[in-house]
């Protein structure tokens, strides 16, 4: 199981990551200012940093340099409010890995972390397929099949059909999908996720999503 460490000092931001990671089978420590996110990340105890540019005490950039000046090779992810050219390029150039900007969608990041950890020294390749009862979906094409027949979906179609698929039996409330897959400024009272799930059981049939009354939906 991979360790992540958020380095984010705005709550919100920061539980909304931790709940997200945490729901995708990764193990999760969050610190809240710079000093504590260059000492945790040098411990060696990480997979990955989620690196906040604009923490209190040390800021991203200087954490991000004490790293690599000590050549330690922690895969770092900024994630920022700033957006400017100059800032992306002292970013990746400082030694960061990627640079994403706030706002942001929790699938990208999502993705973005599994796409470091993949190609991160040592790093054990995730699967690329998963499957249950004769439905899969393939990481790569992004298309699902439904026994002979592929089926393609669009992004947030296959983000949420990807949770489930990754929490086989698993009920799964509502809010969790919303924080998945819309993120964390979306409003929790909207109806886009059975929006969602009935375009889904339209296409990889309707037996395959199961509603549970009062709580959520469940694969399998």
């Amino acid at each position: 199981m991979s360790r992540i460490l958020i380095a984010e000092d705005e709550d919100r931001i920061a539980r909304f990551i931790d709940k997200g990671l945490r729901a995708n089978s990764f193990t999760t420590t969050v610190v809240r200012d710079g000093h504590s996110a260059r000492d945790h990340a040098l411990s060696g105890a990480f997979d990955l940093l989620v690196l906040d540019i604009g923490l209190p005490g040390l800021d991203g950039y200087a954490v991000l340099r004490d790293l690599r000046e000590a050549r330690n090779a922690l895969p770092v992810i900024i994630l920022t409010a700033r957006d400017g050219v100059r800032d992306t390029v002292a970013g990746l150039e400082g030694g960061a890995d990627d640079y994403m900007t706030k706002p942001f969608r929790f699938e990208e990041l999502l993705a973005r972390v599994r796409l470091r950890l993949r190609t991160a020294p040592g790093a054990v390749a995730e699967p690329t397929l998963l499957s249950i009862d004769g439905l899969s979906l393939d990481l790569r094409t992004r298309r699902a099949q439904t026994g002979d027949r592929t089926v393609d979906l669009s992004a947030r179609e296959f983000a949420l059909l990807e949770l489930l698929l990754r929490h086989p039996g698993q009920v799964l409330s509502r809010e969790q999908m919303l924080d998945h897959v819309w993120g964390f400024d979306f409003d929790p009272g909207s109806n886009v996720v059975d929006v969602y799930i009935r375009q889904l059981r339209r296409k990889i049939g309707a037996d395959r999503i199961t509603t549970v009354r009062g709580m959520g939906y469940r694969c399998g």
